[in-house]
């Protein structure tokens, strides 16, 4: 089943506003849960709820709270968030309601999936529906608790311990109890890896609608199961929800997290361990050997965005997407104003000048080559492809684009029209290269990347060097994490006039530098995806660079002058390396501990 043809048959039985919802229907509806044991569409969308709501955006959003970018809303709750307002009571990155929401519709799946009439005519079909939603369930109760743990695991006021949150394994009714105390983040770990590993047990490793029989797995073929049964419960057409790889890639993004700094003591996983997780998950998808040559450019692809169909088999690029999404609302929001958009994300100086040259050389390096006067020549390809410069064209007509203060057009810097960049950049990444936002008839495919092979190839990398340096070969992986970030540099043709990048081998002397330029490739490659704000809280990176901005003027003769200029502070304190329980939650329930500082 694609999701875009999910059927929200719960909208009327439960809502996910209140928990009470779930409990006991509305008086008018005479719909319970016994309901769903007759009716699969309904079964199915009890499980839909809980896919509704994972945390995935087309667009940045926590990004806009880091050093990376901006916005010019001035309403943008990120935007209040990074400059001293974020609160146990303001959260925009708060995972509690809908995580677990959506963990109560996963733990009715669990105890009812076996009771339900997938199929009346077919035992065999029956049993794999059974196991496809399970599968499902229990993937689902994972990654929930998963981001749930990420928002708002952190250190306990009284003894500095790491606690994760409560763990919800059953489904709750209104005579439960809960008034319940936080798990240990080691006891969270192993939970969620405990519900991907169940998960397993159901989960083909990849939807595939099978040519021959004796593709059946044992067994299904063992209790009956034909062709077309098969086909009908783990078909291609299933694309879209998690599978086996999904699950790899899971695993590896829990593992980088409980061995970064900022939870490491609490003993959950190790580096190494992190980097065999990574690698078994690239493994699934062919190794550094079928690393996408393009895949730093996907989003760009627009003959493959028009053509990609919901069942083709995917790039290597791509480890989970969300269906196509049929729009120009991004463009609508991002474009400059003088091509009729909003301009809302606007990326910083301090993001500009984390990109190297060609040469892979950082533009601080002496002997770099790189030209004050004219900043953005000779630099690496990903800096015009994800941000939109001074000159540069975007648009259906390739529209120029100058966001100088003196610029004629409403484009330039900090203009009065409430939608012009004040940073002197504008988004390119994420946006199709060729949109009429004037005409309101048209939409285009965009594609919605969930999880990119580029950010597994990354946490390898990360996890290899921290735990045997950077050319060691590490947790079964046939490569180094030098290899990693060689290949994703070479991809984007960064070298010296030798073709070699002697950036890189510098940098694979130590394991202090390689951990600086790994950081750095992160921020380039995934950019604008909603990395970095976990990013650099689990590394205990710096949280307080002011966001800084280009101020370009023209000159009599035509020449550019370009200022550095100061955009927005940050206002972080130390102990929001780690979010907050929910206020609220904290004053119903006397066991529910706080995390220190909040």
């Amino acid at each position: 089943m694609k999701l875009k043809n999910i059927i929200l048959f719960s909208a009327a039985t439960m809502a996910l506003a209140s928990c009470d919802d779930l409990f006991e229907p509305a008086n008018e509806n005479n719909q319970d849960i016994s309901s769903m044991y007759k009716d699969a569409d309904f079964a199915r969308g009890v499980l839909d709820n809980a896919y509704l709501v994972l945390p995935y955006s087309d667009m940045p959003q926590s990004d806009l709270a880091t050093d990376d970018a901006v916005s010019n809303d001035a309403t943008n709750n990120y935007k209040k968030m990074a400059t001293g307002s974020w609160a146990a009571d303001m959260n925009p990155v708060s995972r509690w309601d809908d995580a677990f929401h959506a963990i109560q519709y996963c733990n009715l799946m669990i105890a009812n999936a076996d009771k339900v009439e997938w199929s009346y005519t077919d035992a065999s079909v029956n049993q794999m529906f059974i196991d496809n939603y399970l599968g499902n369930a229990y993937a689902l109760r994972g990654l929930h608790h998963f981001y749930a743990l990420r928002a708002h695991a952190g250190m306990a006021e009284q003894n500095g311990e790491i606690l994760g949150i409560p763990m919800h394994l059953e489904y709750v009714d209104a005579n439960s109890d809960f008034n319940e105390s936080r798990l240990t983040f080691k006891e969270c770990y192993d939970l969620i890896m405990a519900d991907w590993n169940k998960a397993l047990e159901y989960l083909p490793l990849q939807y595939q609608t099978i040519s021959d029989a004796s593709q059946i797995p044992a067994k299904y073929s063992s209790i009956g199961a034909d062709m077309t049964g098969y086909n009908k419960a783990f078909g291609a057409h299933h694309r879209g929800k998690i599978d086996g790889r999904i699950i790899a890639a899971f695993k590896a993004q829990l593992a980088i997290l409980a061995a970064s700094p900022a939870y490491s003591k609490a003993g959950a996983c190790t580096y190494a361990e992190a980097a065999k997780l990574a690698a078994d998950c690239l493994a699934k998808f062919g190794g550094l050997d079928n690393m996408q040559s393009d895949g730093w450019k996907i989003f760009d692809n627009t003959s493959f965005l028009n053509n990609f169909g919901a069942t083709d088999d995917a790039p290597a690029e791509i480890i989970w997407r969300a269906n196509i999404n049929k729009t120009q609302s991004y463009e609508k929001d991002n474009y400059p104003p003088s091509i009729f958009g909003s301009g809302r994300v606007n990326p910083t100086q301090n993001l500009v000048d984390a990109f190297p040259m060609a040469n892979g050389m950082p533009i601080t390096v002496a002997g770099s080559g790189y030209d004050p006067k004219n900043p953005y020549e000779g630099r690496d390809p990903r800096l015009k492809m994800y941000i939109l410069v001074n000159g540069a064209t975007i648009g259906h007509n390739n529209t120029a684009i100058n966001t100088a203060q003196d610029s004629p057009t409403l484009d330039g810097i900090n203009k009065e029209n409430g939608k012009s960049t004040v940073t002197g950049y504008y988004l390119r990444k994420l946006l199709r290269p060729d949109v009429n936002c004037n005409d309101d008839g048209s939409t285009f495919n965009h594609l919605q990347l969930r999880i990119r092979t580029t950010e597994i190839f990354l946490d390898y990398a990360e996890a290899a060097n921290e735990a045997e340096g950077p050319k060691a070969k590490v947790g079964g992986a046939g490569y180094s994490a030098y290899e990693v970030i060689k290949a994703i540099r070479n991809r984007v043709g960064l070298s010296d006039i030798d073709g070699e990048d002697a950036y890189l081998d510098e940098c694979a002397t130590s394991k202090e530098k390689m951990r600086e330029l790994i950081r750095n490739e992160r921020r380039l490659e995934l950019c604008f995806e909603n990395n970095r704000f976990w990013d650099l809280r689990r590394w205990m990176a710096p949280l307080n660079e002011t966001a800084k901005g280009i101020s370009i003027t023209t000159n009599a003769d035509g020449s550019l002058d370009y200022k550095v200029i100061d955009v927005e502070r940050r206002d972080y304190k130390d102990y929001m390396y780690y979010g907050p329980i929910p206020y609220l939650e904290t004053l119903k329930w006397s066991n529910l501990q706080q995390n220190y500082g909040w």
